[in-house]
């Protein structure tokens, strides 16, 4: 099985490398998400700081609120790089047509977010919930927009429950 999950990982991160999308735009990576953690059975609210997804999972027993988290935008960079997943995305970004890439990184934060929902979701025994928080907008909304993490905070993911430690 951790065979299986490990494959299962780097097909996720391919894709979403493979297929970025800038902030406050991640609509196809939320469907991607939002349908992953309906497939392991959780409450699942989305559309919170407009394309953001959060993943609920309750423990067996009473306890505490875990959130982790991670970001889901990518960067208006042009890719140079020859792998088979590269990302040949383009857009018009601030009125310059450039290249749409994961370059720090989110398409790894998404992967491994998703690994370790379907992991404990297969192992509910532990105290609390746990808060899986797939945040937009992380490198800033466009102008003119609200995003990221304090719009997500302003809508509440930090409620309902309450969350008491997030990483």
């Amino acid at each position: 099985m951790q065979s299986e999950l490990v494959q299962k990982i780097v097909a996720l991160r391919r894709h979403f490398h493979e297929n970025p999308e800038l902030s406050n735009r991640e609509f196809k990576t939320a469907e991607k998400i939002e349908a992953h953690l309906r497939s392991l059975d959780m409450e699942v609210q989305t559309d919170i700081a407009i394309t953001g997804v959060v993943g609920i999972l309750k423990g067996n027993r009473p306890g505490k609120v875990l959130a982790l988290r991670a970001d889901i935008d990518a960067l208006p960079v042009t890719e140079r790089t020859d792998i088979p997943f590269k990302s040949n995305v383009r857009t018009t970004f601030r009125g310059v047509e450039t290249g749409v890439m994961h370059a720090c990184g989110h398409d790894t934060h998404i992967a491994i977010l998703m690994g370790v929902a379907e992991v404990l979701s297969k192992n509910r025994d532990f105290p609390g919930t746990i808060k899986f928080i797939f945040q937009p907008a992380e490198e800033g909304a466009p102008p003119g927009e609200e995003g990221g993490a304090e719009l997500m905070v302003k809508e509440g993911v930090l409620k309902n429950p309450d969350v008491d430690a997030i990483f």
